[in-house]
C-alpha cells in the first residue's frame, strides 16, 4: 500500500478518480504517467468495493481525487476508511494540466480522471485527505447559519421592495419582524391591487419570523459545539462563535500551512506581488478562500468599532502613519490573521499532547518551529477585553492562559513583514485623484535610484567603406 514519508508520497500507480453525481471514472497510470487502465462505476453503495477489486492489481497505489470536498467527498471517504491513500486535487490544477499536455486534450471523464492523476503525480506538495473529524461538525453548523442568514436577508430585500409600492419613501434602515408588523399596521390598502401587496408583505413577514426562529436554533447549536471542540479562538476580541466555526471548518488540519505567511495567503490577508524589473509593487489579493476572508473581515470591523479593543489602537496607528482606511484595515486583517494560526497552532499542539508527531499526529510535522513566526508578544492580538477598564496588555495576553503551552514562550521574535506592514500600490489603484494621494518619501524613493536612458534597439545597417 503507498504511504507518505514526510511530503512524499512512495507509490507505484496514481490512480486518478473523475466523481460525478451518477457515475465515477478512474484511469490508472504509472510513474511514467502511461495508462495501466480504465474503469467507470456507477454512483452506488457499492462504489468503493467495485474500485478496490479493479485496483487490487497495484499494491503499491494511491487515490487522486478531484474535489474531495464537493462531490467526491464520500468516495474519499469511503477509500480512507478502507485504509487507502487517497489525495486531493483542487479542479483548477487538473484543467490546467489538461490544457497544457499534448496529443488529446478533449473534455472528456477519462481524459479528466487522467490529468487528475497527472496532476496528483507531480504535484511536490500533496494533499492528503484525512478522515472527518470534529472539525466537519463546526463546518456544517457554521454552513447551515450562513445559509440561513442569506435567506433571511433575501426576505428582507422582498419586504422592502414590497414596502415601497405601500409606504411612500419605503423603510430606509434595516428591517425586523417588529417594525415591519408595525408599518403593516398602519396601512390601509384602497383597493384590490394594495390588499394583493399587503399579503405579499405578510407572507414575506412570516418567512423573516421563520427565519429568525431558525437562526436562533442553529447559533445555539453552533455555539455549543465551538464549547464543545475546546478552542482557543473565542478568546480574541471579535471572534464569536459564527467566526470560530467557519474558521475551523474550512482549515480542519492547521499542519497544512508552514508558518502565519502560507496562511495569510491562504485567507487573502496577504499582499500580491505585481513587480517587474525594477518596480517592486504588492496590491490587494483577490485569491484565497473568500469565506474565510470575510470572516477576518468581520472579526476586523468588530474590533474597529469597540474603541477600547488593541484592535482600535493598532488600526488609529496605522491612520497615523499616513494609511488609508482601507490599507489600516488590511494591516489589521494581517494581524488577526496571524493571531488566528497562532491560536489554531496552540489548540493542535494542546490536542496533540506536546508530542514530537506535531497537530493531528502527523509524522514529520513540528509546530513548534512552524510556529516560530508567531511572536508571542503577538499572539494573543484582538484577545476579548469586557470593558475600557480593563484593556489588557500584550505582556498580560502572554502571561499563561489556560491551555497554552509554555514551549512557544523562547520562540524568537519574528522577522518584520515589510510588504505586509505596508502594501504598496499602483498609480492606478489609488483611491481618488493627485489630492488625495500621499507623496512619496525620500526614503521611499531612494532604493529605485537614479533614473537612467533606455537603450536603444540595435539597428542592422549596411558597413560603412573607406577608399
Amino acid at each position: 500500500m503507498a504511504r507518505m514519508i514526510g511530503s512524499v508520497l512512495m507509490a507505484d500507480v496514481m490512480i486518478g478518480v473523475d466523481p460525478h453525481k451518477r457515475s465515477h471514472t478512474a484511469v490508472a497510470i504509472g510513474l511514467s504517467e502511461q495508462p495501466l487502465g480504465e474503469l467507470q462505476v456507477r454512483a452506488c453503495p457499492s462504489q468503493a468495493e467495485q474500485l478496490l477489486a479493479w485496483a487490487a492489481g497495484w499494491p503499491e497505489r494511491a487515490w487522486a481525487i478531484e474535489g474531495a470536498a464537493g462531490l467526491g467527498c464520500l468516495l474519499a471517504q469511503q477509500l480512507v476508511a478502507a485504509g487507502e491513500q487517497v489525495l486531493d486535487v483542487p479542479p483548477k490544477l487538473a484543467a490546467r494540466v489538461r490544457l497544457l499536455q499534448s496529443g488529446d486534450t478533449n473534455k472528456n471523464d477519462p481524459n479528466d480522471a487522467f490529468s487528475v492523476a497527472v496532476a496528483a503525480l507531480r504535484s511536490p506538495a500533496p494533499r492528503p485527505v484525512l478522515a472527518e473529524d470534529y472539525a466537519v461538525v463546526l463546518k456544517v453548523w457554521a454552513k447551515r447559519h450562513r445559509d440561513l442568514a442569506r435567506a433571511r436577508n433575501q426576505a428582507c430585500c422582498r419586504l422592502h421592495a414590497v414596502l415601497c409600492d405601500l409606504v411612500p419613501g419605503g423603510v430606509r434602515r434595516g428591517i425586523s419582524a417588529g417594525r415591519a408588523t408595525a408599518i403593516l399596521e398602519q396601512v390601509r390598502p384602497p383597493d384590490a391591487v394594495a390588499v394583493a401587496r399587503c399579503e405579499l408583505a405578510a407572507e414575506f413577514l412570516a418567512d423573516i419570523r421563520r427565519l429568525d426562529d431558525q437562526l436562533r436554533e442553529a447559533g445555539t447549536k453552533l455555539a455549543a459545539a465551538v464549547r464543545a471542540s475546546g478552542t482557543s479562538l473565542t478568546g480574541l476580541f471579535g471572534v464569536g462563535p459564527v467566526i470560530a466555526g467557519t474558521v475551523i471548518g474550512d482549515v480542519r488540519q492547521v499542519f497544512r500551512f508552514p508558518g502565519r505567511d502560507h496562511f495569510a495567503a491562504y485567507n487573502g490577508t496577504a499582499p500580491v506581488e505585481v513587480s517587474s524589473g525594477g518596480r517592486q509593487v504588492y496590491r490587494l489579493s483577490l485569491r484565497g478562500n473568500r469565506r474565510l476572508n470575510h470572516a477576518i473581515h468581520m472579526a476586523a470591523i468588530t474590533q474597529i468599532s469597540h474603541k477600547h479593543s488593541q484592535g482600535r489602537a493598532y488600526y488609529d496607528k496605522k491612520l497615523a502613519e499616513g494609511k488609508t482606511h482601507k490599507e489600516a484595515l488590511r494591516c489589521l486583517k494581517r494581524r488577526i490573521s496571524d493571531a488566528i494560526y497562532a491560536a489554531l497552532v496552540a489548540d493542535a499542539r494542546r490536542a496533540s499532547g506536546a508530542c514530537a508527531e506535531g497537530p493531528g499526529g502527523q509524522p514529520g510535522n513540528h509546530s513548534a518551529s512552524r510556529a516560530a513566526g508567531s511572536h508571542p508578544a503577538h499572539r494573543h492580538f484582538g484577545q476579548a477585553t469586557p470593558g475600557p477598564g480593563h484593556h489588557p496588555t500584550t505582556a498580560a495576553g502572554t502571561r499563561g492562559r489556560a491551555g497554552h503551552s509554555p514551549v512557544a514562550a523562547p520562540l524568537p521574535p519574528a522577522k518584520p513583514q515589510v510588504q505586509v506592514e505596508r502594501p504598496q500600490r499602483s498609480e492606478d489603484e489609488r483611491p481618488g485623484g493627485a489630492a488625495r494621494r500621499r507623496p512619496y518619501s525620500a526614503a521611499r524613493k531612494a532604493p529605485m535610484g537614479p533614473r537612467t536612458r533606455p537603450l536603444k534597439p540595435r539597428l542592422r545597417t549596411n558597413p560603412v567603406t573607406t577608399a
